[in-house]
Protein backbone atom coordinates (compact mmCIF):
# COMPACT_ATOMS: atom_id res chain seq x y z
CA UNK A 1 0.00 0.00 0.00
CA UNK A 2 1.39 3.46 -0.80
CA UNK A 3 1.27 6.07 1.32
CA UNK A 4 -1.10 8.04 -0.58
CA UNK A 5 -3.83 5.06 -0.42
CA UNK A 6 -3.08 4.73 3.20
CA UNK A 7 -3.78 8.38 3.63
CA UNK A 8 -6.82 8.17 1.54
CA UNK A 9 -8.05 5.29 3.58
CA UNK A 10 -7.34 7.65 6.82
CA UNK A 11 -9.75 10.08 5.23
CA UNK A 12 -12.24 7.66 4.66
CA UNK A 13 -12.41 6.31 8.19
CA UNK A 14 -12.10 10.19 9.67
CA UNK A 15 -15.36 11.04 7.74
CA UNK A 16 -17.16 8.01 8.79
CA UNK A 17 -16.45 8.82 12.42
CA UNK A 18 -17.36 12.31 11.97
CA UNK A 19 -20.70 11.31 10.64
CA UNK A 20 -21.98 9.58 13.83
CA UNK A 21 -22.93 6.76 11.10
CA UNK A 22 -20.56 4.26 12.20
CA UNK A 23 -21.97 1.58 15.10
CA UNK A 24 -20.43 1.20 18.47
CA UNK A 25 -19.00 -2.79 16.89
CA UNK A 26 -18.10 -1.02 13.63
CA UNK A 27 -16.03 1.33 15.63
CA UNK A 28 -13.84 -1.12 17.02
CA UNK A 29 -12.55 -2.24 13.89
CA UNK A 30 -11.91 0.80 12.10
CA UNK A 31 -10.27 2.57 14.94
CA UNK A 32 -8.03 -0.89 14.81
CA UNK A 33 -7.41 -0.10 10.81
CA UNK A 34 -6.82 3.33 11.20
CA UNK A 35 -3.87 2.55 14.01
CA UNK A 36 -2.31 0.27 11.43
CA UNK A 37 -2.75 2.83 8.69
CA UNK A 38 -0.75 5.56 11.01
CA UNK A 39 1.20 3.17 11.53
CA UNK A 40 2.53 2.09 7.75
CA UNK A 41 2.67 6.02 7.25
CA UNK A 42 4.77 6.46 10.29
CA UNK A 43 7.13 4.31 9.27
CA UNK A 44 7.35 5.32 5.54
CA UNK A 45 7.79 8.77 6.79
CA UNK A 46 10.62 7.67 8.59
CA UNK A 47 12.44 5.70 5.81
CA UNK A 48 11.77 8.18 3.36
CA UNK A 49 13.39 10.73 5.95
CA UNK A 50 16.46 8.59 6.44
CA UNK A 51 16.96 8.16 2.69
CA UNK A 52 17.23 11.97 2.33
CA UNK A 53 19.47 12.02 5.00
CA UNK A 54 21.96 10.31 3.43
CA UNK A 55 21.35 11.47 -0.05
CA UNK A 56 22.10 15.32 1.71
CA UNK A 57 25.22 13.23 3.76
CA UNK A 58 26.37 12.14 0.47
CA UNK A 59 26.22 15.67 -1.53
CA UNK A 60 27.85 17.38 2.15
CA UNK A 61 30.87 14.10 1.26
CA UNK A 62 31.49 14.90 -2.21
CA UNK A 63 31.21 18.58 -1.45
CA UNK A 64 34.10 18.26 1.38
CA UNK A 65 35.71 16.01 -0.87
CA UNK A 66 36.18 18.82 -3.51
CA UNK A 67 36.80 21.34 -0.81
CA UNK A 68 39.72 18.98 0.36
CA UNK A 69 40.89 18.83 -3.57
CA UNK A 70 41.01 22.35 -3.49
CA UNK A 71 42.79 22.39 -0.14
CA UNK A 72 45.17 19.23 -0.31
CA UNK A 73 48.61 19.91 2.15
CA UNK A 74 49.94 17.15 -0.67
CA UNK A 75 49.16 19.11 -3.47
CA UNK A 76 51.04 22.34 -1.41
CA UNK A 77 54.03 20.08 -0.55
CA UNK A 78 54.34 18.80 -4.10
CA UNK A 79 54.14 22.59 -4.96
CA UNK A 80 56.57 23.91 -2.36
CA UNK A 81 58.85 20.75 -3.88
CA UNK A 82 58.38 22.20 -7.52
CA UNK A 83 59.15 25.93 -6.70
CA UNK A 84 62.94 24.82 -4.61
CA UNK A 85 63.76 22.82 -7.82
CA UNK A 86 63.36 25.68 -9.59
CA UNK A 87 65.28 27.90 -7.02
CA UNK A 88 67.89 25.67 -6.97
CA UNK A 89 68.67 26.30 -10.88
CA UNK A 90 68.34 29.71 -10.41
CA UNK A 91 71.96 30.14 -9.04
CA UNK A 92 73.72 28.04 -11.16
CA UNK A 93 75.62 30.07 -14.35
CA UNK A 94 73.12 31.06 -17.24
CA UNK A 95 69.81 31.71 -14.73
CA UNK A 96 66.74 29.68 -14.12
CA UNK A 97 65.52 27.18 -17.12
CA UNK A 98 68.62 26.47 -19.06
CA UNK A 99 69.45 23.11 -19.73
CA UNK A 100 73.31 22.24 -18.72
Amino acid sequence: MTYREAIEELETILRALETDAVDVDDLTTRVERAAELIRLCRHKLRHAEALLERVFDSLDEDEEDTDTEEDDPEADEQDDEDESEEDEHDHLPGGAGRAW
